[in-house]
């Protein structure tokens, strides 16, 4: 997986050079230093929220495609690991789970379970991913041959187009479900 810094400077770079624009112009619209924009761009420095939001704005691209990590299998965040971007104006970090493509179309629910019948799901419609957030309890989740066991605050992201399960392993067991279709 790559880390962010270097996601950071990769995506700023690519998006910098698809806009027509140098470092000291990017800079100049941001109303960041160059030094700052240049640092980001070898994966040196440690941006804020508000420098990545004030790049995203003057490359006219929204925050999440700086930060954002294509996947093109499972995704797994375990609390534990979470890295935010942090605020330089407050004791608050954002930390992205996942973009929403163009076009996409999104459902969000909440999910209650307890120990019992696990929930098998056939496969929805080509293109459907799920984003599991757990809230509480434990579970396994995701395709129906290879489960992810998960604690609170864990986020999988897997393919919805496949058959899926959710086995809740603790009573009161909760999680946040988006379904997304592309």
């Amino acid at each position: 997986m790559e880390d962010l810094g270097t996601r950071i400077a990769r995506t700023l770079r690519r998006e910098r050079e698809s806009a027509g624009i140098s470092v000291s112009e990017l800079a100049r619209r941001a109303n960041v230093s160059k030094a700052t924009v240049s640092q980001l761009e070898t994966g040196a420095g440690n941006p804020s929220v508000e420098t990545l939001w004030a790049l995203g704005v003057a490359l006219g691209v929204p925050f999440a495609v700086l930060v954002d990590e294509p996947a093109s299998a499972p995704t797994l965040v375990r609390a534990s690991e979470r890295g935010g971007v942090p605020s330089s104006a407050a004791d608050y970090a954002a930390t992205l789970l996942s973009a929403s493509p163009p076009g996409a179309r999104r459902d969000i629910y909440i999910i209650q379970a307890d120990p019992g019948q696990p929930r098998r799901s056939d496969p929805h419609h080509p293109g459907t991913t799920e984003h599991m957030i757990l809230m509480t309890g434990r579970a396994s989740v995701g395709p129906v041959d290879s489960p992810v066991d998960l604690s609170p605050g864990d986020y999988l992201s897997y393919p919805g187009d496949v058959p899926h399960v959710f086995d809740a392993h603790e009573d009161g067991t909760s999680a946040v479900l988006i379904s997304e279709l592309r």
